[in-house]
């Protein structure tokens, strides 16, 4: 907070070194190894040059595609190489003084750097007209570079964001080496070494294709805006906003984690990032007035997961939407906000309830910020948000947006007086800027592997036949079951596919990020959606928000790890809790499934339809709050808190019928309530 702006007790416990290092161990992405020398002064400028080029290229020059790629390709592996030891002992004080490191960095590392540099850009600066004659018919240096880039890629991954994505890559490699030996609906004609590097290589089915075109296009620009807009004091108003409106209020630190997680969500696309900027504030805060540390944890972690599914960002998810669905990023952004204010709500009814029963308060108007004081410090800092909005929702493309976005932060930060913006600074914020994209370009390039052996051998289909024939047995079984039986083999079909692809999802996202798990999910997981005759927008943003979910999921929570890690909480016992609070996540796709005008912009949509089915998720969402909390006007009965349950179930397939048998549902346990709420006021009395 700044200055002169009371700061709550012991939101300070965590110096920023030891947040740093919190997120180094939680986020794979940020553990940078430390640089030295000409080394470092080396990779800084790469870096700043990496972010000049893409301004350059997106706001002003026509660039060929595959170079433009293939140059974005070569930034991202040369530096992560360059960035990212072999392995974590690689960042030790001592290994950085061995005689085969030059300012940190190993000689066999900056061969890679050299390798993955030369590899990217060999088949980009052939003319145009030799790629398209030896695509199908490479040749042994074709091959050979593009074996190159292949492991060179697999590896930048792993060091750069794990081991599970190239494992992934990996297996689904084999599965187009080995066809023949595949199971059942799986089995197919296989391909060879050569086929399989032509396709991954040398067309845009695979490394150079839509996941690397959109980062290159479009999400470094946004993480670029992310960086500048922070810096100018974007994030600061936001958390200061958060105080003011919901800080006084009953568990007030709570609730201001929401708003300043949701806040931040407009131009982070990190969980991690997330938790550790807003945590550091409200965990402590929380902790303070009585929250349990895991609650707290759990609070900030779930709150900031929301980031991911929050516009104009998403996670960056959005623009890979916009190439794949073809739709302006307007329509993406406008089906994207209900599902995310209902994420929020959910949290929101939960960590209301659990402070009204443990009797908290808010804090004091010592502890608050003065709105006066926030909005003259840090007003101008809204210009540029509000400039890219405004070009999003004018119908301009995300690139146009995003560059004068960033030019609207470069002129607001030389002109606020409060966080101006001086040229090392603007230097600072481009190398970091650049450096926050590595991880992610790593990623995807890696997720473009996957997602070319999909396109090479239609597993992606078959793996949709798969799950849907799977879930009618099952739906065939349950229909026989009274008083199951009500329903109909189709609908129980639908229902165990979701389930199914829901439970996939969830797997395959844990420990990748969200754009990579949003990709690979489209590849592997929307065919069987499609099947089942669901609306495309909705399938895409039903495994994008079972993905996302992943973060808070144990047992690989990342997001709530990282809030254990500032709570000082058990981390397992903090992801339960942030998988608790985040179950609007996962009733939400199932409700736009059932009623897509939740969406906005789906086919069919009605504004009664959208308002009956908001009003049906309000009510689902918080009869599970309650049913969870244990609490409404007073503490639930185990027996109630069932029934309330139950109750919420009946929301996810929405409607007015729905909401009214609910409704009547849900009356008997309110008067319930109020009878045991004037029974504690009078013994208390």
């Amino acid at each position: 907070m700044p200055s002169n702006q009371p700061t709550p007790d012991g939101a300070g416990e965590l110096t920023a070194e030891q947040l740093a290092e919190i997120e180094r161990k939680y986020d794979p992405e940020t553990a940078f190894r430390p640089t030295s020398g000409v080394v470092a002064l080396f990779i800084t400028c790469a870096l700043v040059a990496m972010s000049l080029y893409h301004f350059y290229a997106s706001g002003f020059a026509l660039i060929r595609e595959l170079l433009h790629r293939g140059i974005h390709v070569s930034f991202v592996l040369g530096l992560v190489f360059l960035l990212f030891s072999f392995h974590k002992a690689g960042n030790a004080t001592k290994a950085q003084k061995a005689w085969y490191r030059i300012g940190g960095v190993s000689f066999l590392d900056i061969l890679f750097s050299m390798g993955a540099v030369a590899a990217a850009m060999y088949l980009p600066l052939l003319p145009p007209e030799v790629v398209a004659e030896r695509v199908g018919n490479p040749s042994q240096f074709d091959v050979l570079m593009g074996s190159i880039l292949l492991v060179l890629t697999l590896e930048a991954t792993r060091r750069s964001v794990g081991p599970t994505l190239p494992i992934i890559a990996l297996i689904f490699m084999a599965f187009a080496l080995f066809g023949p030996y595949a199971p059942g609906a799986l089995k197919h004609g296989g391909t060879s070494w050569l086929g399989l590097i032509n396709h991954l290589y040398m067309t845009n089915q695979g490394i150079y294709g839509v996941a690397i075109g959109v980062m290159a296009q479009y999400v470094f620009l946004f993480i670029l805006f992310g960086v500048l807009a922070t810096r100018i004091g974007l994030g600061q108003l936001f958390i200061d906003l958060a105080m003011v409106i919901a800080g006084r209020y009953s568990g007030g630190p709570a609730k201001v984690a929401i708003f300043s997680s949701a806040f931040m969500g407009t131009i982070s696309g990190s969980s991690i990032a997330n938790t550790v900027t807003t945590g550091a504030l409200t965990i402590p805060a929380m902790k303070k007035v009585g929250y349990p540390p895991h609650f707290s944890g759990a609070v900030e972690a779930t709150s900031s997961t929301g980031g991911q599914i929050t516009p104009p960002i998403l996670g960056a998810a959005a623009f890979i939407m916009v190439e794949y669905l073809e739709i302006p990023l307007r329509d993406v952004l406008a089906a994207a906000l209900f599902p995310a204010l209902l994420h929020y709500f959910g949290i929101f009814i939960m960590v209301h309830l659990e402070a009204r029963k443990l009797g908290l308060r808010g804090l004091t108007a010592e502890e608050l910020p003065k709105l006066g004081i926030v909005l003259k410090q840090h007003w101008l800092s809204i210009i540029p948000l509000g400039i890219l909005v405004y070009l999003i929702m004018s119908g301009r493309t995300p690139d146009y947006a995003a560059v004068y976005g960033i030019i609207a932060c470069v002129v607001v930060g030389f002109l606020n007086p409060t966080d101006r913006l001086s040229l090392k600074d603007l230097w600072d914020a481009l190398a970091s800027g650049a450096k926050n994209t590595l991880a992610v370009g790593a990623a995807a390039a890696t997720v473009g592997i996957v997602v070319g052996v999909v396109t090479l051998t239609g597993v992606g289909f078959r793996l949709g036949y798969v799950v849907v024939q799977t879930a009618s047995d099952m739906g065939a079984f349950v229909s026989t079951i009274w008083p199951l039986s009500f329903f109909a083999i189709e609908q129980w079909a639908l229902f165990f596919s979701l389930i199914l692809i829901a439970i996939a999802c969830i797997i395959m996202g844990a420990g990748i990020p969200t754009t990579a798990t949003y990709i690979i999910l489209v590849a592997v997981a929307a065919p069987a959606l499609a099947q089942l005759q669901v609306q495309n927008l909705v399938s895409h943003f039903f495994v994008f928000y079972y993905g996302v979910l992943a973060d808070i999921t144990p047992p690989v929570a990342l997001a709530a790890y990282a809030a254990a890690g500032i709570a000082g909480s058990n981390p397992f016992q903090t992801g339960n809790t942030a998988f608790r609070l985040g179950i609007a996540k996962a009733m939400v796709p199932f409700v736009f499934v059932y009623s897509p005008a939740l969406l906005l912009v789906a086919e069919g949509f009605t504004w009664s339809a959208f308002i009956i089915t908001l009003s049906s998720a309000m009510m689902g969402i918080g009869c599970m709050g309650i049913a969870f909390s244990g609490y409404l006007l007073a503490p639930l009965p185990m027996l109630q808190r069932w029934w309330m349950a139950l109750v919420a179930l009946l929301f996810i397939a929405p409607g007015l019928t729905t909401l009214l048998i609910g409704i009547a549902l849900v009356a008997p346990i309110v008067l319930l309530q109020l009878r045991d709420r004037k029974k504690l006021a009078v013994a208390a009395s």
